[in-house]
């Protein structure tokens, strides 16, 4: 609903309409009310009423009032004073659609340049903000959009986490649309007299002049609609918008009725008659049976034509999968129906073109609803939602080439996880890691956090674990593959990795084992001497010492290899732990694992060789560590000349990190040590990815190293 709202020709009233709303006065002056702070108007205000009522519209609307540039190309003069707020800076307007609600706070945060490093410091540095001049006027629309999936409830996150806790700091004035399900929740949470609900339903705000000022300009050709004879006549246009306005009421969905009634009539007026009120419909749902009856369509085949649409995840459906989807909700082949239904479904839905290298060619045309009123409607009339989502799904993965979802339409790879939920079958889907490693893991991980915690398998369990640090780095596919693998292993989960280094042989790293240790202070790889060698030197200082010791020979004369191993510092009475010296409680104890196997070897410390820095030197491989990440370096002829392997992130600072000449990266965390032997042959290595300041905790997001990081000797 873009065309303006005020007919040429009318008689001119005391004021002249907002020329985008055409209407509303009422909720207008409560809305300046609340940004000129008049004595008595609430600090929140609270802006609700069904889809399709004008909320939106209706804060788009306020906004260009409250914007210092947008104002100037507005006849202010022309409007009623009392619905124009004073020229203030603009207030802050962090839209929700499609994120979720610690992203929310982080926008807020990056707009006022907030220091926060919680999303709990957020709040009581918004509220010490007047105390330096900087008034705190917040605007948070669509929160009925919020969240990446839809299923997952992001919308009453958003409402308990974010908006109750900001209309909570006294300082801070608040205005929201949120669902009126949420409505008197936010209000009851505030002192009396401090927050105020405008539903846009209720007969307080009706505005009827309005609906038919809107359904008048929309008849006119002078913005757009078609030369007909009731919409040339400016007598007939006033008449058969008043007949539509009348028709549609003042209450729910009305707006987008009014809309739809003229776009169904303008589209196709072979056989409408505007002397008959039975042709005009009341509600968006009885449009779309008048619509379809006029003509000469099924009213269950407009419905089944659009129900794929209602279902969809995100911005609308590819083209290609708009027929298979139907099909599968109908339950029937909807080939032919919707070879001849586009026409008539055009008035209801939208094409949504999309741009970018990264956009695969069949996924750059999408379709969509016009409006989510229109999906509400629609889903209504599905007598088993859960049942057709299941459908949809099963689908979906009819269309995964080779079972492989590498090889996935983006929207199948992405949306699936949203479509399950819905149709209650989520769990069953998180059993393939190479999903967990190639969908999307923002609109993943919002699905999985959608289901109880116990409804949960050990591998999804593992993802969710592993999923913050997924999207806070923004890991390309490989990456997250390669976390995958190595937080299966961390989690007893060996057959899981092995899946993914089976259907991704590429990977950068393989984990040849995981233990979990407390307090590991260091780590270090070596060589134990076989049984019986003598060392070089009496000195040893444990995991630190570069004592030699001979590589020696076997009592009997025989070559008997050294063994490779992970020695690490930790608490004395770890077990399998030797103590470094046992007349000091408090000393700490050396941990020795085969470094291949992970096998506790119960070795004495002084028979253990650290390379030294020669062979260090010589070693192909190189690393350079940060708090939480670890890039590894084919080493070149000269200083300089590096080339970057792989990089290990983790969600958790290291503790101890070395590598073995051999390429096996040896790792410390809280969580314990592991051992990943590095594929220097690897021919495609992901960049680190930077970390995303609008998730739920910067404070651990791992931070690439600078500019002037080299591997380490």
């Amino acid at each position: 609903m873009t065309s303006p709202t005020q007919a040429p020709g009318q008689a001119q009233a005391t004021y002249e309409p907002h020329p985008y709303i055409g209407g509303r006065n009422a909720a207008l002056r409560a809305l300046a009310a609340w940004r000129m702070e008049w004595p008595g108007a609430p600090r929140v205000v609270i802006l609700t009423g069904s889809p399709g009522t004008g909320c939106s519209r209706l804060l788009t609307g306020f906004l260009m009032l409250c914007d210092p540039e947008y104002r100037k190309k507005l006849e202010l003069d022309a409007f009623d004073p009392a619905t124009v707020p004073p020229d203030l800076p603009a207030p802050a307007v962090p839209s929700v659609a499609g994120l979720t609600a610690a992203q929310t706070l982080w926008l807020l945060a990056d707009h006022y340049e907030l220091s926060a490093t919680r999303t709990a410091d957020i709040f009581p540095e918004l509220g010490q903000l007047p105390a330096a001049g900087r008034p705190v006027t917040i605007v948070v629309p669509d929160v009925d959009r919020a969240g990446p999936v839809r299923g997952a409830g992001e919308p009453a996150r958003v409402v308990r986490d974010v908006l109750k806790p900001l209309a909570a700091v006294d300082s801070i004035r608040l205005l929201a649309e949120v669902p009126r399900e949420f409505a008197a929740e936010l209000a009851d949470s505030m002192p009396s007299g401090q927050a105020r609900i405008i539903d846009l339903d209720a007969p307080e705000w009706a505005d009827p002049e309005g609906l038919v000022l809107q359904a008048e300009a929309l008849l006119n050709p002078q913005f757009g609609a078609p030369e007909l004879p009731f919409t040339t006549d400016p007598a007939a246009r006033r008449a058969l918008a008043t007949a539509i306005a009348r028709q549609a009421g003042d209450g729910g969905g009305s707006r987008l009725t009014v809309h739809l009634a003229v776009q169904s009539i303008l589209t196709h007026p072979e056989g409408f008659d505007p002397a008959d009120p039975s042709q005009l419909p009341a509600s968006v749902g009885e449009l779309l049976d008048l619509h379809a009856q006029r003509l000469d369509a099924h009213p269950r085949t407009l419905r089944q034509i659009l129900a794929p649409l209602a279902l969809a995840e995100g911005e609308g459906l590819p083209v290609h999968l708009l027929t298979p989807l139907a099909s599968a909700v109908a339950e029937r082949d909807m080939s032919e129906d919707m070879a001849s239904g586009m026409l008539l479904a055009a008035p209801f839905i939208r094409p949504v073109e999309r741009a970018g290298d990264d956009v695969p060619e069949d996924e750059r045309t999408l379709v969509a609803l016009q409006h989510p009123g229109i999906g509400e409607a629609v889903r209504a009339g599905i007598p088993d939602v859960p049942g057709a989502q299941a459908r949809i799904a099963m689908e979906l993965l009819e269309a995964v080439p080779d079972q492989d979802w590498a090889k996935a339409g983006e929207y199948v790879r992405d949306r699936i996880a949203g479509h399950t939920l819905e149709a209650g079958l989520l769990p069953r889907l998180l059993t393939d890691p190479n999903l967990f490693a190639q969908a999307d893991p923002v609109l993943l991980r919002a699905a999985v956090e959608a289901l109880p915690y116990e409804q949960l398998d050990a591998p999804a369990r593992t993802y969710l674990r592993t999923a913050p640090l997924l999207t806070r780095t923004e890991a390309p596919a490989m990456l997250r593959a390669a976390l995958l693998e190595t937080a299966f292993v961390e989690d007893g989960l060996p057959e899981y990795a092995a899946v993914l280094r089976g259907a991704l042989p590429e990977l950068a790293w393989h984990t040849l084992w995981s233990v979990s240790v407390a307090g590991v202070d260091g780590v270090t790889v070596g060589k134990l001497a076989p049984t019986g060698a003598v060392p070089d030197n009496g000195a040893s200082d444990g995991a630190a010492s570069d004592s030699a010791t001979s590589d020696g020979a076997a009592s009997d004369g025989a070559e008997v290899a050294p063994l490779a191993v992970a020695v690490s510092v930790v608490p004395q009475g770890t077990p399998g732990a030797r103590p470094l010296r046992s007349d000091d409680p408090e000393a700490p104890a050396l941990l020795v694992h085969d470094l291949t196997t992970g096998s506790v070897v119960d070795a004495d410390p002084d028979l253990i060789r650290r390379p030294s820095e020669d062979e260090r030197a010589a070693s192909p491989l190189g690393f350079s560590r940060g708090a939480d990440y670890v890039r590894v370096w084919r080493r070149g002829a000269q200083k300089g000349d590096e080339e970057l392997v792989t990089a290990l992130i983790s969600a958790t600072p290291f503790t101890g990190t070395d590598i073995s000449a051999d390429g096996i990266l040896l790792v410390a965390t809280e969580r314990g040590v592991k051992a990943l032997r590095i594929r220097p042959e690897q021919p495609d290595t992901p960049d680190v990815p930077a970390p995303r300041a609008a998730e739920p905790d910067p404070a651990q997001a791992p931070q690439p190293p600078g500019p002037d990081a080299h591997p380490t000797a």
